[in-house]
């Protein structure tokens, strides 16, 4: 799924996808760029833990889980 205007990918919902735009925080952009997240990539969620503080997501061919703070400051499209 493709959105409109880009969104937090903290607000996509589990089996949906967008491309990552660009971060908004500086300091972890550094972090989420040193483990291959980057603009361009498709994003996909594919689970959310049961109390949401961690997100399991696969980026391009990897998988990784990020913590809900990471996630919000990706901006997908």
């Amino acid at each position: 799924m493709s959105f409109p205007v880009p969104a937090a990918a903290s607000l996509i919902q589990v089996g949906q996808s967008g491309t990552i735009e660009r971060f908004t925080n500086e300091s972890l952009a550094g972090k989420l760029l040193d483990i291959g997240v980057r603009p361009g990539s498709r994003l996909r969620v594919i689970r959310k833990s049961p109390f949401g503080g961690s997100w399991y997501v696969k980026i391009d061919r990897q998988c990784l889980a990020l913590r809900k703070k990471e996630l919000a400051c990706i901006m997908v499209k």
